[in-house]
């Protein structure tokens, strides 16, 4: 009797092995090659910023936390030399201590300072201790000068209209006195405090005839004043790394916290307004 052969199938093992090992590493390669490939990229978008960065550094007078702070600014610089003729501009408060006014001239060294936004009252019974000096010095530096008043949600609004009116007094040249709206309600409803918002900004427009200004931070503005306070002009802040330009439909927009002036000791918010020099000579008070 003839006897049976049993065909064996053929073993994949070595293949399977073979081609996992070929995948994995064409995955590896892909993924340095793509990481090289998003450095040089970074690289080359940042250029500005690193070069002046890296000039900056050899300089050897300037002390190790200047140089420190700089590193974070990489994207300011960045921002800053992308903003087609756009007016630079400045705010402050007491928390910027004594300003030396006639030296504040330039942001960076490089780039003129046009305007300055100074914090004058906050809630319904503070004023800010630096007022009076930074809104004098200002003038006296022939700069676009700005109040605002830092509202507080849970104090009365027409209180704080009043100590805001009792405390600034505009003058031609001057900027629309700014609302700064940062904080959320604890005491009541998000609709009880955009009437009180609204209270506030009609009381300010009725006594300077001019329509005021909304300071507020980007998420704040989309989620509770974008729609219904539409009619109104926005002053935004957003410090993130990816956003490098500003919105149409934004008047202003703080970019970053950590700027340098001469003049100023520490960081000072800088903001970009939306148009040149002569445009935000257009809106100041007549």
């Amino acid at each position: 009797m003839r006897k049976k052969t049993v065909r064996r199938k053929p073993s994949v093992r070595y293949t399977k092995k073979k081609t996992t090992f070929f995948y994995g590493k064409l995955l590896r390669f892909s993924i340095v090659f793509l990481s090289i490939a998003f450095l040089f990229l970074a690289l080359y978008h940042y250029r500005s910023g690193l070069a002046y960065y890296f000039s900056f550094k050899t300089d050897k007078v300037l002390s190790e936390k200047a140089e420190s702070k700089r590193l974070s600014d990489i994207r300011n610089h960045q921002v800053l030399n992308s903003i087609e003729g756009k007016s630079v501009g400045i705010d402050v408060s007491e928390y910027q201590g004594d300003i030396k006014w006639s030296y504040v001239d330039t942001l960076e060294n490089q780039f003129p300072i046009h305007f300055v936004l100074i914090r004058a009252t906050v809630g319904n019974d503070r004023l800010d201790r630096s007022f009076e000096k930074n809104w004098l010095g200002a003038k006296k530096n022939k700069m676009i000068r700005g109040a605002y008043h830092y509202y507080r949600p849970n104090e009365n609004s027409l209180e704080q209209a009043a100590l805001f009116i009792k405390t600034v007094h505009l003058k031609k040249g001057d900027m629309p006195p700014v609302l700064d709206i940062e904080k959320l309600p604890k005491n009541q409803s998000i609709e009880r405090l955009k009437i009180g918002l609204k209270r506030w900004l009609e009381k300010i427009e009725a006594h300077y005839k001019v329509r005021p200004i909304i300071y507020t931070g980007e998420k704040y503005y989309d989620d509770f004043l974008k729609e219904e306070f539409s009619e109104y002009l926005f002053w935004i802040a957003n410090y993130n790394f990816y956003r490098e330009k500003i919105e149409s439909d934004w008047l202003f927009w703080q970019f970053t916290e950590r700027g340098s002036v001469p003049g100023i000791k520490g960081n000072v918010d800088v903001n970009i307004f939306n148009g040149d020099l002569q445009q935000l000579q257009f809106i100041t008070v007549e």
